[in-house]
């Protein structure tokens, strides 16, 4: 999860960006707004559409107007909560990036990465793009992300502007590489690269290698005894594009609490992001989002999320060891939900980190701070989506807790498929009125008893995001 405890807490629990716990109080601060609050950029919608969307009580689905401000055609819809929070505290971005190469000779990567936005996206026609036919010099990515903010709004809107270009600016760090496929990855970078058609510049570096090895006594030379109890291991492009992700979740993470000193950013967030790179699918998950594939009507599930279950115990035990690592904002106890001013003297059932079952204590003033967030660290999962054929309905599910906590992976997926099914397969927009209909379905319909979904179930009256992404453009980019 992004962003809920000190960064120090965070690379204990894996996963967290740094946040406090003031929630989207207009005038609860004197600190500017780093970005300030609004709806997916791609949405296209007015500031009186936004205001409209805060509807908690109509709780409107919001869907795409034009379904070309996505690439692949893809299908997006949210919802606002049924009153939890005063705003949508879910956001959403997705670009097309252009990642260039490094200029020559410089020695340490520009802290802001060389992109561009495509044209075809909102506002991307400012931005420069320029179209390289032969892609020798450019890495193309395809970026959809979603982020579920806590105790505010603020974490979820820097990360929303913010983590794709950290990722850009990890990637321009190893394109040299990543863009000659048959370069294997070299341990050090002054070693000698393993490939058969290098570039000329490429090419020197490997002279320059071989000749240092070659000096007597040097690693590789035919003097050299063999080396015993040594193993290296092989990196491959795809752990590189890993790596990326995970730091750029961990540059996010402490650029967030950083500028939380000088800058107005309310809360903590979760993250989900997708990326499409060179043929394959790396999905990145921090929280309790979740992402799955939905291929010839079998779920591939490409996310797990931890759960107050699963890390409860160790991240309390944690916090109870090392107080001060919470900066004053959290409490290690865990609560039914959020205690409130109202309820300072009155018991209340609660559970420490030496407890499995519940019991009851008188609440105090420091119970009101907000709860410690259990987050599930930052884990990237692959798919090899150039290497398999895909058909119309076959697709990848980005949702926000909102989703599935109401729907399970294979009612999903069941849903998806049998609504794209009565699609036209030409209709580009069927990707959009398949995740309005997503979204539909776990809202579900407002009556005496609340909102309430198939089989009389209660419906979500979370906020909910959902993506829905055609995987069958993905193999047509190859």
């Amino acid at each position: 999860m992004l962003t809920r405890v000190k960064s120090a807490v965070a690379n204990f629990m894996g996963g967290m960006m740094a946040g406090g716990s003031n929630g989207d109080h207009p005038g609860g601060s004197d600190l500017p707004l780093k970005f300030p609050y609004s709806r997916p950029e791609f949405l296209g919608l007015s500031p009186d559409e936004i205001e409209c969307s805060a509807d908690h009580i109509a709780r409107p689905i919001l869907i795409l107007k034009e379904t070309k401000r996505l690439p692949w055609s893809t299908g997006y819809a949210e919802v606002i909560n049924a009153g939890k929070s005063t705003l949508n505290e879910d956001q959403a971005c997705c670009e097309v990036l252009v990642v260039k190469r490094r200029p020559a000779g410089t020695a340490t990567p520009n802290r802001t990465p060389t992109t561009h936005r495509r044209s075809s996206l909102p506002n991307g026609e400012s931005l420069g793009f320029r179209e390289n036919l032969d892609g020798s010099e450019d890495l193309t990515l395809h970026y959809w992300a979603l982020f579920d903010g806590h105790a505010g709004s603020g974490a979820a809107v820097v990360a929303s502007r913010l983590l794709h270009h950290h990722i850009a600016l990890h990637l321009q760090e190893v394109m040299e590489i990543l863009c000659t496929p048959n370069l294997l990855p070299p341990t050090c970078l002054d070693e000698e690269p393993m490939n058969h058609h290098l570039t000329p510049t490429s090419q020197r570096a490997l002279n320059r290698a071989a000749s240092l090895r070659g000096a007597a006594g040097a690693p590789g030379s035919p003097s050299t005894p063999p080396t015993r109890f040594f193993t290296e291991k092989k990196v491959s492009h795809e752990s590189l594009v890993i790596g990326a992700i995970e730091n750029a979740f961990k540059d996010m993470d402490v650029q967030i609490e950083k500028e939380k000193a000088v800058y107005n950013i309310s809360g903590g967030c979760t993250a989900l992001v997708a990326v499409y790179l060179l043929g394959k699918l790396y999905v990145g998950n921090a929280g309790d989002s979740r992402a799955i594939i939905i291929r010839a009507g079998e779920v591939i599930p490409m996310s797990a999320e931890f759960t107050p279950e699963s890390e409860r115990q160790r991240l309390q035990f944690l916090a109870y060891m090392q107080p001060h690592l919470l900066g004053n904002e959290f409490t290690h106890l865990e609560f039914p939900r959020r205690v409130q001013r109202k309820e300072v003297g009155k018991k209340m059932l609660y559970r420490d980190f030496t407890m499995s079952g519940w019991a009851y204590k008188t609440i105090e003033e420091d119970d009101l701070k907000f709860p410690l967030i259990y987050g599930e660290g930052k884990k990237v999962r692959t798919y090899p989506l150039g290497q398999c054929e895909h058909g119309a309905n076959d697709v990848l599910v980005l949702g926000t807790d909102g989703l599935w906590d109401v729907l399970s992976n294979q009612e999903v997926a069941e849903a998806v498929t049998c609504f794209l099914s009565n699609c036209d397969p030409d209709d580009q927009h069927r990707y959009t009125m398949a995740a309005q209909d997503l979204v539909m379905r776990a809202r579900g319909v407002l009556k005496d008893r609340g909102w309430r979904i198939s089989n009389d179930r209660l419906g979500s009256g979370d906020d909910i995001s959902v993506y829905i992404i055609p995987l069958m453009y993905g193999n047509k980019q190859n």
